[in-house]
């Protein structure tokens, strides 16, 4: 069949070639030549076979890229055979047949898609509504034309774009389209907004979710496959589309200089912020990897998945010896510090492990990194660190004071600090997921608590953004946006699910739980050059009186003890036990 449809596109060639030299020639009132005829029918004919395989094309698939293909074989096809016959005739005569030949091979072929495609009009039983009118938009209508799904609508927040049309599909603003929506009438809504901010996307589900059986997202503008068709991306969308907060000012060209040919040690290489600091690091250009894990598991998944040139240290960063040695034989250029026990219950229930986890962790990393002369040494720590409430936090506090107040000599040492990322492990929405997909109701701890979310990805390209901008001792801030409530992230989860949304418990704060977290520590931030990350004020504490408190609390085992030499050391830690 395919080859009947090739051979009639050379037919086609020939025939209207014939017909625009006979009319072209009668007009102007010249002696019909067979001979020109049948050379630029044969050139056309090899133009079409040769170039962009031009003769293969389907015309009932076509776009408008296939009419410019068109255009551009017949005038390369042109311009070989002008030349040849340049004293024979007039080229205004050549000229004038040319574009008589490319009016009717266009309309042939817009001719037959059109009526190629309206015998499948009934066949179209679902409706399909696109929000976004722009290139991606565009391009969604046209590869969904010759679907199972009929265009209704594009639906788009511009007003210059709003009553206009694309290829006869109106373009409406979200208002009109609620009024002329039933419930679940749209079988299919496509979120096609690659560069739009959570806040948007969110609008667009909120108002339109009522009315689509089925909502798909296209990727963000840094995930789109360009050489891949756009209907192909498409993804259901999910809570992270929704919580996600993706920032304006990212600048990958800091990320890059940062990173690129620098040998990175990153410990905790196999969590969830490790694995994902190890996969920018490759993508932004590293020389070469040093992953330092204690989990077995964790290190044989990040080093399976990864292809730059890497070396794997099973090494517990609290044991200093052991660690010294990797430092000693790899001498890194930055050091990334993402080893913590992070699980506040279980710091609860564990303080001694959650303070030489935590603590001791990151100073010998720390304290190595200064002898073994690093560049650049990043701490990742947490907005639990802030007016702590938990051991956790207050572990996490001491370590960004700790890194705030060693004398580094000449390694820039900075802390950055953040809010929750969504699907790290033991976090909210993956364990939400799952509860669901048990059919077990979803427990909030109580209905104010809020939290603040990031995808991983982005948060940890922030984290090396900010690296880029480090002096020494600065605790950068990444701004999270708003905070979201975790009960309205259940029901939202829940309705996504189409489940009840009253499905849920209320179980009361664990252990060390606050209502809400905070990023900044007082009033008196500064702003760096870029708005999604801010500076802390530093915190002096005189780094001998720091250490005999860490080696003091090195020799505590009951918790109580252990909570008031924490006190000692962070100032604002308002723990339950302590009052």
């Amino acid at each position: 069949m395919s080859n009947l449809k090739n051979f009639l596109n050379f037919v086609v060639i020939f025939v209207l070639t014939f017909i625009t030299f006979f009319w072209t020639f009668y007009i102007f009132h010249y002696s019909f030549n067979l001979k020109i005829v049948l050379l630029v029918a044969v050139i056309r004919m090899l133009c079409s076979f040769f170039i962009f395989k031009d003769y293969s094309m389907s015309w009932q698939k076509a776009t408008p890229k296939s009419f410019l293909i068109k255009s551009f074989v017949y005038i390369v096809a042109f311009m070989i055979y002008m030349p040849i016959f340049y004293n024979t005739l007039p080229v205004s005569f050549f000229v004038s047949e040319l574009f008589i030949y490319l009016f009717l091979i266009n309309f042939l072929m817009y001719s037959y898609y059109l009526y190629m495609n309206r015998t499948n009009k009934n066949k179209k039983n679902k409706t399909l509504v696109i929000y976004g009118a722009g290139r991606a938009g565009m391009k969604l209508g046209e590869e969904y034309r010759n679907s199972e799904y009929k265009l209704l609508y594009y639906i788009d927040d511009d007003k210059h774009l709003q009553n206009r049309s694309i290829d006869g599909v109106k373009i409406i603003s979200p208002q009109n389209a609620i009024k002329k929506f039933n419930k679940k009438e749209i079988d299919l809504l496509i979120i096609a907004m690659p560069s739009a901010s959570q806040e948007q996307i969110k609008h667009a589900y909120d108002m339109l979710e009522p009315y689509a059986e089925k909502i798909k997202i296209l990727p963000s503008i840094n995930e789109i496959l360009k050489s891949e068709l756009y209907s192909k991306q498409l993804k259901d969308i999910s809570i992270e589309d929704l919580l996600a907060r993706k920032p304006k000012d990212l600048d990958k060209n800091a990320i890059r200089n940062f990173v690129k040919d620098k040998i990175i040690l990153i410990t905790g290489a196999g969590g969830s912020i490790g694995s994902e600091i190890c996969r920018q690091c490759e993508k932004f250009g590293a020389k070469k990897l040093i992953l330092v894990e204690n989990s077995e598991y964790n290190l044989y998944s990040i080093n399976e998945e990864l292809s730059i040139d890497r070396k794997c240290y099973m090494v517990d960063v609290t044991r200093k010896q052991e660690l010294k040695k990797v430092f000693c034989k790899e001498k890194p250029d930055i050091v990334i510090h993402a080893a913590a026990y992070k699980h506040v219950p279980l710091c609860e229930e564990n303080p001694r492990s959650a303070v030489i986890n935590n603590i001791i962790g990151t100073k010998n990393s720390i304290d190595l990194s200064i002898e073994y002369k690093v560049k650049n040494f990043i701490l990742i720590s947490t907005d639990k660190a802030v007016r702590p409430t938990n051991i956790m936090g207050a572990t996490k506090r001491v370590c960004e004071l700790y890194a705030q107040n060693i004398y580094s000599k000449n390694t820039k040492i900075a802390a950055v600090r953040f809010g929750n990322v969504l699907g790290s492990s033991g976090s909210v929405v993956p364990k939400f997921k799952k509860l669901i997909e048990e059919g077990k109701p979803l427990p909030v701890t109580h209905p104010e608590i809020t939290r603040y979310f990031m995808l991983i990805p982005e948060a940890c390209q922030l984290v090396l953004q900010a690296g880029s901008l480090a002096k020494n001792g600065e605790i950068f801030i990444l701004d999270m946006g708003k905070p979201v409530k975790i009960i309205e992230l259940a029901k939202k989860m829940l309705k996504m699910y189409g489940k009840d949304e009253n499905n849920i418990i209320i179980t009361g704060l664990r252990p060390g739980e606050k209502l809400y977290e905070e990023l900044l520590i007082n009033d008196a931030e500064a702003k760096t050059i870029y708005d999604s990350i801010f500076v802390a004020s530093p915190t002096y504490f005189d780094i001998n009186k720091l250490n005999n408190l860490i080696y003091k609390l090195l020799k505590k085992y009951e918790k109580k003890e252990i909570l008031k030499i924490l006190k000692e050391l962070v100032k604002e830690f308002n723990h339950k036990e302590l009052n």
